[in-house]
């Protein structure tokens, strides 16, 4: 019996724009292109996904309350040592880390989700170092 096993020599690189585009629609159309659900022959124990460039990501857009609502939490290890900060403070201090945030929890949990890890370059301007690899534009709608 022959078992079909899926090419994972294609991988292509995709550039996404998160000027005003809501934080959850974003992220979780990253994470479905980081995994690899858009291909016809996913398959859930391979990483076959797409690297994917997030440029103007200081500029992207939470609804509601949520700027001074969404509180993210880190603790040091020490006694007393539970960091919070609003998403405002985060987006204007570190803006990338705000959708890896998001992206990452969206990914597996375990060896293969940090393997994705690294396929996701989030840039808080507009320009990224990735030209060689002729990224792909992707709209979101």
């Amino acid at each position: 019996m022959k078992t079909y096993v899926p090419k994972n020599d294609e991988q292509n690189w995709i550039v996404v724009d998160a000027a005003n585009v809501p934080l959850g629609r974003l992220a979780t159309l990253i994470a479905s292109r980081i995994r690899g659900k858009h291909r016809p022959d996913f398959t859930p124990n391979m990483i076959q996904g797409d690297f994917v460039v997030v440029l103007n990501a200081a500029q992207v857009a939470l609804t509601g309350n949520k700027l001074d609502g969404k509180v993210y939490t880190r603790y040091t290890g020490y006694q007393g040592g539970l960091k919070t900060e609003t998403a405002r403070q985060a987006l204007a201090k570190h803006p990338e880390r705000v959708i890896e945030h998001a992206v990452f929890g969206m990914l597996p949990k375990g060896r293969q989700g940090r393997a994705m890890h690294s396929r996701l370059k989030v840039y808080a301007g507009s320009a990224h170092p990735h030209a060689a690899q002729k990224p792909q534009v992707l709209e979101v709608k």
